[in-house]
């Protein structure tokens, strides 16, 4: 599966990874699986991991209508990672429209995992899928 999840109930973060061309039906499908995953808590912060992503299969609609589902709380920090200037551009723009919903979360998008840890206040990457 080209985006999946993970729970890291101990750590209080979930680490979602992109694989190849990301499709709409596929992260739609994994927010709803972790948003009814028993191990999940919408307090959780959360590691997009996009830099195995090559390209998104999407209208810029529907990528509107997957960043403002409420899936986690407007507490949690949310680091996508990016390798490429185009995912790391639709990256920004989840986080655009993040910001423009009812239910905004604190989204930050990096091309270093360093900093994106520091920010989630990580001393490790938590293991992937």
């Amino acid at each position: 599966m080209p985006f999946a999840y993970i729970v890291h109930k101990g750590l209080y973060v979930v680490v979602s990874t992109g694989l190849d061309r990301v499709s709409w039906t596929e992260i739609r499908a994994c927010q709803d699986q972790t948003k009814t995953d028993p191990n999940f808590n919408p307090e959780f912060d959360q590691i997009v991991d996009l830099r195995a992503t090559t390209s998104f299969d999407m209208t810029g609609e529907q990528a509107t209508v997957l960043a403002r589902r409420m899936i986690f709380s407007f507490s949690s920090k949310r680091a996508f990672l990016a390798s490429s200037p185009a995912v790391f551009g639709m990256a920004r723009m989840w986080e655009a429209f993040t910001e423009l919903s009812d239910n905004p979360s604190q989204i930050k998008v990096f091309y270093d995992l360093s900093p994106a840890l520091k920010w989630l206040g990580l001393e490790a990457m938590p293991s992937a899928i």
